[in-house]
């Protein structure tokens, strides 16, 4: 029976130049989608999952993040005085306990394989997950907790992988598929970021990760690889062929890239539409929109 998976990596030391020039003194990860900043939705899905203690991997400029998740005292006092009680329940459910997040520095910028590598001593000999922000996933189960169900059967190392178009393959880390069962694939191989001919499928890893120990190790030899960093999938892929299997796990749910402006975008107007007090508004100006356009034309 494969060991429980309570902690989580979460790289966020990038300076997320694409947002710029919001991001000159704005972190990325706090950037908010809709009425929560993008880490919360990490947080939340993490917590679905059964994670107990967070790990952030961070780099100077983002004490903004750990602030967000710090209790605020004053700002709790004046809700409570003004009866807000819904709004200080939302408020509290940001908070994290004390020794359950931790911040290590990623001094410099080498990669997310550094960046997991960086994390190692509070990892210890534990399989972990690793979050990316920037994939935000809407599912009627969280994707991570599909994953620690799916993990609980195989073990070994899982990604979160979806299927995308031959073209895009390029922006990806790419699954070369032993045996397809579904949900679950086998993996034989991992590429990194491929030339569309070099592909070996168009299934694509993305930002969930469920690692054994064993990734670590193998990051502690890693040298650079695309695009002169050093990679996870490559880590990842040197456990294929030994006893710690590697899979890809087909997830139920829609992925949105917020690391680009156009699925920011995409993810605020998806995640609006689903709230029930923005639906109504939000549709009818969409649908004015919509015809405005049609008539332009």
């Amino acid at each position: 029976m494969s060991k429980k998976v309570t902690k989580a990596i979460f790289p966020v030391a990038g300076l997320g130049t694409r947002f710029l020039p919001a991001t000159k003194s704005v972190p990325k990860e706090i950037m908010t989608l809709v009425d929560r900043p993008l880490v919360q939705y990490a947080i939340d899905e993490a917590r679905a999952a059964g994670i107990k203690e967070f790990i952030f991997v961070t780099s100077r400029g983002k004490s903004a993040l750990e602030d967000y998740f710090d209790q605020a005292p004053l700002l709790e006092q004046e809700l409570r005085r003004k009866g807000k009680t819904e709004m200080l329940e939302v408020l509290k459910s940001t908070n994290m306990e004390s020794g359950a997040i931790a911040y290590i520095r990623q001094h410099r910028a080498l990669g997310l394989g550094h960046a997991v590598w960086c994390a190692r001593r509070l990892i210890g000999n534990e399989p972990f997950a690793v979050m990316l922000p920037d994939d935000v996933i809407a599912a009627e189960k969280p994707c991570l907790q599909q994953m620690v169900e799916a993990y609980a059967e195989t073990g070994g190392n899982m990604v979160a992988a979806m299927e995308v178009p031959p073209e895009q393959a390029s922006s990806y880390g790419v699954l070369d598929v032993s045996e397809d069962r579904g949900a679950i694939v086998s993996v034989k191989g991992m590429v990194e970021k491929p030339k569309r001919e070099d592909a070996p499928s168009n299934l694509a890893v993305i930002g969930r990760y469920i690692l054994a120990p064993s990734v670590l190790n193998n990051l502690n030899r890693m040298k650079s690889g695309a695009g002169g960093e050093i990679q996870l999938t490559d880590a990842i892929a040197q456990d294929i062929g030994t006893k710690t299997k590697v899979y890809g796990y087909r997830f139920r749910g829609q992925r949105f890239d917020c690391g680009s402006k156009a699925g920011f975008l995409q993810a605020t107007v998806a995640f609006a539409l689903a709230r029930d007090d923005l639906r109504d508004d939000l549709s009818r100006y969409l649908t004015e929109i919509a015809q405005l356009d049609k008539a332009a034309q």
